[in-house]
């Protein structure tokens, strides 16, 4: 006798096969020579059912909802660890739209970033922000995604040992489906200013090439923090306000930040080389400079430059802080 069935339609997506050796897993341990548990596939005509089965005997039992708990489980498991990915090209496509296949894989790679509470490796999101918008806190967001499935898949077990699962995801767990639904909006707005951000960088570094080199170098100094140095070939300071930098300046719209300020004194300059004294070699600005420039820049952690510049022993200069 089926102590649970779940049942799939034949048009659903869904790793069915996969499901069964999650909950064969998740139900072995509780197997004695009093209780014996099986999973079996029956394939229908129009629909697949997976079958939990469960045979006691003698006169200890185990309780029936620490079974369903731990089915609910393997299934929460399984949802977001293999069926998330799924629902969230499905929304993409059918909820967002996006018909390309390339931006689909990119979206849904910063959702897949976003809801483990990682950082994206390339985007200049901040993770804090859309931490704030999540009804979970920010951690281990695999397992508290599970519990938003299990505990109340359990509960549905508890009451009934028939479930359509994939039904059960679209119209039972329409909180967390909407989480999702949440998190793809901001992945969204996330590769939309990404791409803004590459084609101003593409821009940039197209006026870079057209540019002629109007001096032979120039040396970024990174004092530490957000404070930076700009200087000359010859180790003096640049004086930013003889600068024509209009060019730069106009293209962003936004108001102007001194990250702004440095990049747009650079290319006014057209070193052909750019040398950046750091210790910090992965900051925004370091990162958008070496984008920009490319070949002309060098990363250097601990020459003579910086032993005297960073230590504050000579060459004050003006001291450009970004916030």
């Amino acid at each position: 006798m089926s102590f649970v069935t779940f049942v799939f339609s034949n048009s659903a997506a869904f790793d069915i096969t996969a499901l069964q050796h999650r909950l064969d897993g998740r139900l072995t341990p509780f197997q004695s020579k009093h209780l014996h548990i099986s999973t079996a596939l029956d394939h229908l005509k129009d629909s697949t059912e997976l079958h939990i089965h469960v045979e006691q005997t003698g006169k200890q039992h185990v309780k029936k909802d620490v079974l369903l708990e731990a089915a609910a489980e393997a299934c929460a498991e399984q949802i977001v660890e293999v069926e998330e990915e799924k629902l969230i090209r499905r929304l993409l496509v059918h909820s967002f739209n996006y018909e390309d296949e390339a931006e689909i894989k990119q979206i849904a790679r910063y959702c897949s970033q976003f809801l483990n509470g990682e950082a994206p490796t390339d985007s200049e999101g901040d993770l804090e922000t859309y931490a704030d918008m999540l009804t979970w806190e920010q951690g281990d967001g695999v397992q508290l995604r599970r519990s938003k499935i299990s505990e109340p898949l359990a509960a549905y077990l508890k009451e009934t040992p028939l479930i359509n699962l994939p039904g059960f995801i679209a119209f039972r767990l329409q909180a967390y489906t909407e989480e999702i639904r949440e998190v793809i909006e901001y992945a969204i707005d996330e590769y939309v200013m990404d791409r803004q951000y590459q084609e101003f960088i593409s821009l940039l570094q197209y006026f870079v090439y057209i540019q002629e080199t109007k001096t032979e170098a120039a040396h970024l100094i990174h004092k530490g923090g957000a404070e930076f140095i700009i200087l000359d070939e010859h180790m003096k300071p640049i004086d930013t306000d003889k600068l024509e930098s209009s060019f730069t300046l106009e293209m962003l719209e936004k108001d102007i930040s001194f990250e702004d300020m440095i990049v747009s004194t650079l290319i006014s300059v057209s070193p052909a080389n750019i040398y950046i004294h750091t210790s910090e070699p992965d900051l925004p600005v370091i990162r958008t400079i070496k984008q920009i420039f490319e070949s002309r820049t060098s990363i250097c952690s601990y020459c003579s430059v910086c032993r005297a510049l960073l230590a504050g022993n000579s060459h004050s200069g003006p001291v450009i802080p970004l916030t």
